[in-house]
């Protein structure tokens, strides 16, 4: 089979797990007070580890191909603060439109903010599948795991927003499929023109969305629910299970 067909293949399958996130929203047993906080938390625990752990190093390294050590973290830091920013001007401007339904908002929020964080994702699964299949099988089944929880924080939202699971799934879709965009995209437009630059800087700002999102709008969402040790355990299960993924990957 053409080796192009195999990494768009390859890239969709990575990106389209994230529907398995939709799983807890079929799940009738625990009221909204008992899956909401624990999803957050959980969701926070992951989108900060993956900041940190991921996101934040490899835009990092990318920097540091062409630059020394001390512009290449300030480039990093730089581009964090622009993704925190802006994350704050996105979660503005759509509570100006849907200001009375904040589950709702924070769902849109996150989808935002991973389909900038899938995007380059999808760049990178697909370029590495191209030069080498076994590495990009091994990248997309990291990513993949990942993904899972990153739908979770989609699709809970949004369905408890809007009591439609259609709804939760169409979002859920459109976050995990951004990384199929980021593999057309990738094999029409940008892989001549991709530096590593260009592609740190994207990888800066998709973290500095993800602490945005964790720090002022999970977390603090969850605060919202009546908490146990328990429930605030989730947190830590999420950065439990992206450290796990990490080192799969």
């Amino acid at each position: 089979m053409n080796s192009i067909i195999v990494s768009f293949f390859i890239t969709m399958f990575s990106g389209l797990s994230t529907l398995f996130g939709v799983v807890p929203i079929f799940i009738k047993k625990f009221s909204e007070e008992k899956i909401l906080p624990c999803c957050f938390l959980f969701a926070s625990g992951v989108m900060l580890t993956i900041s940190f752990l991921s996101l934040m190093p490899e835009g990092f390294i990318l920097f540091r191909e062409n630059n020394f050590v001390f512009p290449s973290v300030l480039f990093t830091a730089i581009f964090v603060v622009v993704g925190i920013l802006f994350s704050s001007k996105i979660s503005k401007r759509i509570e100006e439109k849907i200001s009375s339904n904040y589950l709702y908002r924070l769902g849109i929020v996150t989808v935002i903010a991973l389909m900038f964080h899938n995007i380059p994702e999808g760049i990178t699964t697909f370029l590495s599948s191209r030069h080498d299949l076994s590495l990009g099988l091994t990248l997309s089944l990291g990513i993949a795991l990942h993904n899972i929880p990153e739908g979770i924080s989609v699709a809970v939202p949004i369905y408890y927003a809007t009591k439609s699971k259609k709804k939760a799934i169409f979002f859920t879709f459109i976050s995990g499929f951004s990384e199929f965009i980021g593999a057309v995209l990738a094999y029409l437009f940008l892989a001549p023109f991709i530096t590593n630059f260009i592609l740190g800087a994207i990888l800066s700002i998709a973290a500095g969305i993800m602490i945005y999102i964790s720090i002022y709008e999970l977390i603090p969402t969850s605060f919202k629910y009546p908490l146990n040790i328990r429930i605030l355990l989730y947190f830590f299960v999420g950065i439990f299970v992206m450290v796990l993924c990490h080192f799969l990957i």
